[in-house]
C-alpha cells in the first residue's frame, strides 16, 4: 500500500475557495486564516467593513465571513453593502459573532447572510461552513 503524500497538483479547482474574513479582532483573523489555508483555500483579511469593502473588488471572494461588532461599520451594514452591490450580491456571507441569539442570527437573515457561526469557532466549523456555502459549490 502506497502511503505518499497527496499531489496538490490534483486538488479540483473547486475544492478551493477564496474566502475573505472581516473582523477587528487579530486573533479571531490570525485563527481563521491558519485553518482556512491548512485546508488549502485562499484568504484575505480585512480589519473592519471598509477595509473589507476595499478589498471586496479587487479580490472577488468565493465566500465572506464578516464579524458583526466592529467599530466604524458594523458587520450588518458591510454585508447589506455587499449584497446590494449585483457584482457581490451571489457571494455568501456568513456573520461571526460571540453572541448566539436568536435576534443576532435573525437580523443577520435580513441583511443577507447566508448563516451564523458563533465565535469562538472551531476549524471543523468553519471549514464545515466554506464546504456549506462557497459560491458554486
Amino acid at each position: 500500500m502506497d502511503l505518499q503524500a497527496p499531489d496538490v497538483s490534483m486538488i479540483e479547482p473547486a475544492t478551493v475557495a477564496k474566502v475573505l474574513v472581516i473582523d477587528d479582532s487579530n486573533t479571531i483573523r490570525r485563527s481563521a486564516e491558519i485553518f482556512l489555508k491548512q485546508a488549502g483555500h485562499e484568504v484575505v483579511l480585512a480589519e473592519d467593513g471598509f477595509d473589507a469593502l476595499a478589498k471586496l473588488s479587487d479580490y472577488r471572494p468565493d465566500l465572506v465571513f464578516c464579524d458583526i461588532l466592529m467599530p466604524r461599520l458594523d458587520g450588518y451594514q458591510t454585508c447589506a453593502i455587499i449584497k446590494r452591490n449585483p457584482n457581490f450580491a451571489a457571494v455568501p456571507v456568513i456573520m461571526l459573532s460571540s453572541k448566539d441569539g436568536l435576534f443576532d442570527k435573525a437580523r443577520g437573515r435580513m441583511v443577507g447572510s447566508q448563516d451564523y457561526l458563533t465565535k469562538p469557532f472551531t476549524k471543523d466549523q468553519l471549514l464545515q461552513a466554506v464546504r456549506q456555502h462557497r459560491r458554486g459549490a
